[in-house]
């Protein structure tokens, strides 16, 4: 649906790459779809509530029926969870981890669900492009690690980052000061940027590509420019394709980065000591 903003006012013998006046309108969606007890359910809002509820019905279906013998729809989603929880959760915080599973889970499966809406055709838009979304479940990762550091260590746990163990005492007030705001501040935030730069940097690569190459083909085919111009439609689609093959692991390597990052930001906060 963005790909048509892109199409407005495209020039090939002014411009080599077609793009919107501002690249915003590849992400903004105000228009709502419908209202809700005055609530307007926006593109972006209904691409939310989507996520969630496919993050739900996979592991409905995978789970409902569970066999001995799994079958191959069972199987993945078995792999996949236990993944999460052996490599994840368990992997980083130890047996502790099993307490933070459930969350693990289901912020690696949405995550990856939102990721992957960048290469589904007809909504060619991942919703943690919207930098609301990232910094939303950073926000939520944020509040767990720092109550789960109060209440196993109590005050030590702020103590222990303010006045670091085993650094030495000259150093110990620089590197506590360090330590404060590297966990209350930037954690969250280098947390959210980190997959709303990914996403965003892929999604406008791949429209403005795609959207190139449409127009350029289709304009080549018409006779409104040249054949040599025409090739240069195929040369961003090919460009696009690769560009599409490489998103489709920055979706998975970017759902694994941020639930993976969690864990580690649970696991300072739980076990200190280490």
């Amino acid at each position: 649906m963005e790909l048509i903003l892109a199409l407005q006012e495209c020039d090939l013998n002014e411009s080599s790459v077609c793009a919107p006046a501002n690249v915003n309108e590849l992400f903004e969606f105000r228009t709502p779809i419908i209202e809700i007890l005055g609530f307007p359910i926006t593109r972006t809002v209904f691409l939310i509530f989507l996520a969630g509820l496919i993050s739900i019905l996979l592991v409905w279906t995978g789970l409902r029926k569970a066999k001995t013998q799994p079958g191959k729809w069972q199987l993945s989603i078995e792999s996949l969870m236990t993944f999460v929880r052996d490599e994840i959760a368990v992997g980083i915080i130890g047996p502790l981890g099993i307490k933070y599973y459930p969350y693990l889970m289901a912020l690696f499966i949405f995550i990856l669900i939102g990721n992957a809406f960048e290469v589904t055709p007809f909504i060619n838009f991942p919703i943690t492009s919207r930098m609301a979304i990232p910094l939303f479940l950073a926000l939520v990762t944020w509040v767990i690690f720092v109550f789960a550091g109060f209440k196993r260590n109590g005050i030590s746990y702020l103590t222990g980052i303010i006045w670091p163990p085993g650094v030495p005492v000259a150093l110990k007030p620089l590197v506590g000061i360090i330590e404060f705001f590297s966990t209350f501040l930037v954690r969250p935030f280098s947390l959210a940027v980190r997959l709303f730069a990914n996403l965003v940097a892929g999604h406008v690569m791949l429209s403005l590509l795609l959207v190139t190459a449409f127009v350029s083909i289709t304009a080549w085919i018409s006779g409104e420019i040249s054949a040599i111009q025409g090739l240069f439609g195929f040369a961003w689609w090919l460009l696009a394709l690769a560009i599409f093959m490489f998103e489709v692991i920055v979706i998975l390597l970017q759902a694994y980065i941020f639930t993976l990052l969690s864990a580690v930001y649970i696991d300072t906060s739980v076990n200190v000591e280490h």
